[in-house]
């Protein structure tokens, strides 16, 4: 018994070491949007602000158009999550419960594109846009992310499959169509993978920097990153400012998780329970 607490507690120590080590660089971040400048760089680090300038953030706000950079980036983040939502489960509904000719070798290339880097279909991705006049749109950005997402589709077609198949069979017994069952029976199971994708969905998107980059041209549609790397040249020396700026662009990824926290956890506890 005693060797077991003695475990539970190396555990726990180890745990806790992780999980500070884990939240510096974030604690780092918020502290030094509260320094003067003259604070960033000592050697060795101060941590603690003497004294605390709170003016920092109302500077780093007004600095550069944070109001529409944030607009920007949620609405495409609703729209993308939107979509992934529902063409996934509509993916992963089909490949998990419809036979068709085919299905196992069109999943397996499916998910094959998982393989490929983004940064090698960024070209022809960018090609196809300016054909289409989409260059400097906010649909360059929306449209791919919202039509495919692999990685959604296999997470929500391994959920799917646990679901039991007399439930399908009775609702077929009943009269149900395909998309009755898919709506009625399928989504509302799913619910807890479907929360968990839209999370994921959401945390990276609001943080995508390299698609917006590519595509984007004019400040007054740029997102939250672009906004921040745009307010870095600006300001190459004072750090202070930018961190301000990277603690206000994290308070809605906070928000989402804090929220959406058990919706993960029920997803992952339920998947396992299921196997």
């Amino acid at each position: 018994m005693a060797k077991i607490r003695i475990q539970t507690v190396g555990l726990h120590i180890v745990l806790i070491a992780g999980a500070f080590l884990m939240t510096m660089p974030f604690l780092w971040m918020v502290l030094s949007s509260l320094k003067d400048l003259s604070q960033i760089f000592l050697i060795p680090p101060k941590w603690i602000p003497h004294p605390w300038i709170w003016s920092n953030f109302p500077k780093s706000w007004q600095a550069l158009p944070f109001g529409r950079a944030y607009w920007n980036s949620f609405y495409i983040n609703v729209v993308v999550v939107a979509c992934q939502l529902l063409t996934c489960s509509m993916a992963a509904y089909a490949f998990a419960k419809i036979r068709f000719p085919g299905r196992g070798v069109l999943f397996v290339l499916f998910l094959s594109t998982m393989m490929i880097p983004h940064q090698v279909t960024i070209i022809p991705l960018y090609l196809l846009m300016k054909q289409i006049g989409w260059i400097d749109t906010h649909l360059a950005i929306i449209v791919p992310s919202a039509l495919f997402n692999a990685f959604g589709v296999f997470l929500l077609r391994q959920f799917t499959r646990g679901i039991p198949a007399d439930l399908e069979e009775a609702a077929i017994m009943d009269g149900a169509g395909r998309w009755t069952i898919y709506a009625r029976v399928i989504v509302p199971l799913i619910r807890p993978a479907l929360s968990a994708l839209g999370i994921f969905t959401f945390l990276g998107m609001w943080n995508n920097f390299f698609g917006p980059l590519i595509f984007l041209n004019t400040p007054e549609k740029f997102t939250v990153p672009l906004m921040l790397n745009m307010f870095r040249g600006m300001y190459i020396t004072d750090w202070t400012l930018m961190m301000a700026g990277c603690s206000i662009a994290i308070v809605p990824v906070l928000i989402v998780y804090m929220i959406g926290q058990r919706y993960i956890i029920e997803g992952v506890t339920l998947t396992g329970i299921k196997g």
